[in-house]
């Protein structure tokens, strides 16, 4: 199995370097396609490859990764984007799948996590297709969040992908979108869901509504999407204050699949505002406990299945009186979020308060 690395770049002299480096020495080419750097990306592109071609930006993600991938010439393609890398042990993963691989797969996935705390912790995770057999001609589609579509058979390996941010937010995205919108140009359904998380990103929650909605309406649109777009309808609900409605598409959610851990903390969360904590209780621990979803291809709210429930528990316990419950949760809490301060403070007062409860029972005895 020999594998062209194909990536597309624009601006990334800060990032590039440590992703080539990470993987080169294991692909048996790189095409690094340049979208119109004016900064060093190029220079440092070419320390590891000859195979620098420049490609005229015309808005159009897709096209660019099209362009990218023509120019490959072994067996599979893979892409990564410049702030991405593979760690050491993921490393050595990709160094067995191309000894191992059936040369019968057409295409392999990798799990990506994406984001992350400050503390680490890996806070969305999801899979996306990295390899794909470079004969069948797969295309990518969508001008922005572009997908590559692939079919026949399939492999979901076990290596990760990290993602590590270096740029900030910007608005690129929902100005291709709105220019696009402006031109007449149909939107796919892809285009609808990810035209509507950039509105939400950018906080303009009643039109992101409307394209989360009309996402809805299609019924051939994948249940992990459809799930992910009433837990992201039922934020936009909340932060414009509609109540109702964010607990309509909260629970619109369990009619896909089993509860996930993101609708159960707001759940929890809504019954914590209303000082019910038993009720809210009850919410948090179910996010704890939900399982994972049996697809891969989930998205996955880390936070909502590990510190936040307990944090969010330790809070109900405490307002309950429950102060041993309330301190096993921050304590919980604090192994995923070391030197939080807030977490911090909180076993400090429970601390107190377990030892002036227990003076008081040494006195009574």
């Amino acid at each position: 199995m020999k594998i062209s690395l194909c990536m597309i770049v624009k601006n990334e002299e800060d990032p590039l370097e440590r992703c080539l480096t990470s993987v080169s020495d294991i692909v048996d080419e790189i095409i690094i396609v340049n979208t119109g750097s004016s900064d060093r990306t190029k220079e440092i592109a070419e320390k590891f490859t000859k195979h620098v071609i420049d490609f005229e930006w015309v808005d159009d993600f897709a096209a660019a990764r099209n362009f990218a991938f023509s120019h490959g010439t072994m067996d599979y393609i893979m892409w990564l984007d410049a702030d991405d890398v593979l760690l050491p042990e993921e490393r050595q993963k990709l160094v067995k799948l191309k000894q191992s691989l059936d040369p019968l797969v057409d295409a392999v996935s990798m799990e990506y996590h994406c984001d992350f705390d400050d503390y680490g912790n890996v806070t969305l995770s999801v899979r996306r297709t990295r390899i794909v057999k470079r004969l069948k001609n797969f295309q990518w589609c969508g001008a922005v969040h572009e997908d590559l579509f692939v079919d026949g058979y399939l492999y979901d390996s076990d290596i990760v992908v990290t993602h590590k941010r270096v740029s900030k937010t910007t608005d690129r995205n929902l100005k291709i979108y709105e220019n696009r919108l402006s031109q007449g140009k149909a939107f796919t359904a892809q285009d609808v869901f990810h035209f509507a998380r950039e509105l939400h990103q950018h906080q303009i929650y009643e039109r992101a509504i409307v394209f989360y909605l009309k996402y809805l309406e299609d019924e051939n649109n994948s249940v992990e999407n459809k799930i992910f777009t009433c837990n992201r309808l039922a934020d936009c609900y909340y932060q414009i204050g509609d109540k109702d409605k964010e607990m309509a598409y909260t629970f619109k959610s369990f009619q896909y699949d089993t509860p996930r851990s993101e609708a159960c903390c707001r759940l929890g969360y809504h019954f914590l505002e209303k000082n019910a904590f038993k009720n809210a209780v009850y919410w948090y621990k179910q996010a704890l406990e939900v399982p994972l979803p049996e697809s891969s291809w989930a998205i996955i709210n880390q936070p909502s299945r590990t510190w936040l429930p307990h944090m969010q528990l330790g809070l109900c316990y405490y307002r309950l009186g429950l102060y041993d419950l309330s301190y096993q949760h921050n304590k919980m809490a604090l192994s995923y979020r070391p030197q939080d301060i807030n977490i911090l403070h909180n076993l400090s007062v429970l601390e107190e308060l377990l030892e002036q409860r227990q003076q008081l029972r040494n006195f009574l005895t």
